[in-house]
């Protein structure tokens, strides 16, 4: 910490490190423009401890009500938090019991002075290799001394790009095989007479924007009246569509068309946020904690584990465990970059939030099939190089669950969460023909394998009128319900009999695994 943060710390309070808020420079910094404008007015959102930790088991989904009640933060922590951050000169803005969390606004000089920082203005380049001007800040956070074990987490005081879509886009005239999603609803067996009603399925989105009229002449083309969908801003962010065809709108419209095409009844709530660690938290938050819940949340955005501070995926993991909680299901991208996740340091890395054990992590397949008969000639696993194939591998940074090891034989050594748990077809040259900003295209990447799953998961609770949450230990449990994929590998790993970390389970055989899932209850 530097002399002038030293000077400047409250005396009367006295501050203490804020365990696992380390962060290392930014990779790439292109340019580095002096300290933040010390008068800038920013926001961060700050997460308190539970009052009790959430059932390894959960029995079934809670009330939002039940979750503030036994497992949001305490009254007296609450209370005791916002006093002291406006004592020390922060507005609070908004806080939340059953979520943790404060939302707190000042000066770069008040924010930086509380938490014991230093705020530097640098261009880097961000996880899809645009040149992003951004603040910066290294090293460790403070945080006053009568809030030590209380405070767990304080995001967005750096707000560098903290995520990637895993999406990959090929013009429609370059792929030889690709399909729409009715067509892979024929292929992966999806249930007859399933079509959404009364679910609602959240999308999560870093950037981008749709058109009404792209959806209209998507759905349109499939012969469907499509969904409704609603976007919701959160921390500023909003639906910004026609500014990156080839980037974040590719994301937003693949993720909205394969939800609406799969369930055209549901209700999809498309959520924007700021690409960085505290918009991606609130974005979740915002959208596991609506009235009334999604059946699913999609999220097609992640990076490498060792791209987050420790803080950020100890919240994350909670925020998925509380969405689980309150019976949503959470579908994520287990990444596009084979099995070193596109880091640079010879290593295998997972890819998070996919790797968290309350998040069901979408791998990706290539696959050959005929849409007419519906039938599967060949599906193996995703790998067109280092750079197009499906992510995989062992979290470094969460055990592998009590659920997870019923299936899996990890290699000596890997005792990670073994990741992905289900995948679909992601192969570009395979892939999903949708429309984005007017144009007609395919897209593959595991970020198409996320949406698919969830659309299955609001077709299952519609089947079985039941909310899902974690469903990983339930799938883990059955013996049908995929296609097992045993060729191929995404880099280090090789696909096998049953699970492995290229295609998790397999793809879906929708109709049997629901067949499974009944009788399992």
């Amino acid at each position: 910490m530097s002399e002038h943060i030293n000077n400047t710390t409250p005396k009367d309070t006295g501050s203490v490190p804020l365990a696992g808020s380390e962060r290392p420079a930014a990779a790439r910094i292109q340019a580095a423009h002096g300290p933040v404008d010390p008068s800038r007015r920013i926001e961060v959102t700050v997460i308190l401890r539970r009052q009790e930790q959430l059932p390894e088991t959960p029995t079934g989904p809670i009330s939002r009500d039940g979750l503030a009640a036994r497992h949001g933060a305490s009254a007296a922590d609450l209370s005791l938090a916002t006093t002291t951050f406006t004592r020390l000169g922060a507005e609070v803005l908004e806080t939340d019991l059953a979520s943790r969390r404060i939302r707190l606004a000042g000066t770069v000089d008040q924010l930086s002075r509380i938490f014991g920082t230093s705020l530097e203005e640098v261009t880097s380049s961000g996880p899809h290799g645009h040149d992003v001007t951004h603040r910066h800040r290294t090293g460790s956070l403070q945080i006053p001394a009568e809030l030590d074990g209380i405070v767990t987490a304080v995001l967005g005081l750096d707000d560098r790009p903290q995520a990637r879509a895993q999406f990959q886009a090929i013009p429609l005239s370059a792929t030889g095989i690709s399909y729409t999603p009715p067509e892979l609803a024929r292929i992966y067996n999806f249930p007859p007479g399933a079509d959404g009603t009364g679910q609602i399925v959240a999308i999560i989105e870093l950037g981008g924007g749709f058109g009404q009229a792209d959806l209209d002449a998507y759905f349109g083309s499939l012969g469907i009246t499509g969904p409704h969908v609603t976007a919701v801003g959160v921390d500023g962010a909003a639906n910004h569509p026609g500014q990156d065809p080839t980037g974040a709108d590719g994301e937003v419209l693949l993720d909205i068309e394969v939800v609406g095409a799969l369930a055209p009844k549901a209700d999809i709530l498309v959520y924007f946020a700021p690409n960085t660690d505290a918009g991606f938290l609130d974005a979740i938050i915002n959208a596991s904690h609506a009235t009334p819940a999604p059946a699913a949340i999609s999220i097609s955005w992640g990076q490498n584990e060792d791209a987050w501070t420790a803080q950020a995926r100890t919240a994350f993991d909670q925020a998925l465990a509380d969405a689980n909680a309150l019976g949503v299901t959470v579908t994520a991208a287990a990444g596009d970059n084979g099995s070193a996740d596109g880091a640079t340091d010879g290593k295998d890395h997972a890819d998070f939030p996919a790797s968290s054990p309350h998040a069901l992590a979408c791998g990706g397949t290539r696959l050959d099939a005929d849409p007419a008969a519906g039938t599967i000639r060949t599906e193996t696993v995703w790998n067109d190089g280092p750079h197009s194939a499906t992510g995989g591998g062992y979290s470094d940074a969460f055990p592998a669950p009590a659920w997870q090891k019923v299936r899996t034989s990890p290699a000596p050594g890997n005792n990670g969460r073994g990741v992905p748990d289900v995948s679909g077809v992601a192969d570009p040259q395979t892939g999903y023909k949708v429309r984005v900003d007017g144009k007609d295209m395919v897209i593959g990447g595991t970020s198409a394998v996320a949406p698919l799953w969830a659309a299955l998961i609001a077709l299952f609770a519609q089947s079985t009128n039941r909310r899902f949450g974690q469903l990983q230990p339930l799938l883990y449990g059955l013996r049908s319900g995929f296609h097992d994929i045993t060729t191929g590998n995404n880099g280090t790993y090789k696909a096998s009999a049953g699970w492995d970390p290229c295609t998790g389970l397999g793809s879906p055989d929708a109709t049997a695994l629901l067949a499974g899932i009944k009788s399992a209850h």
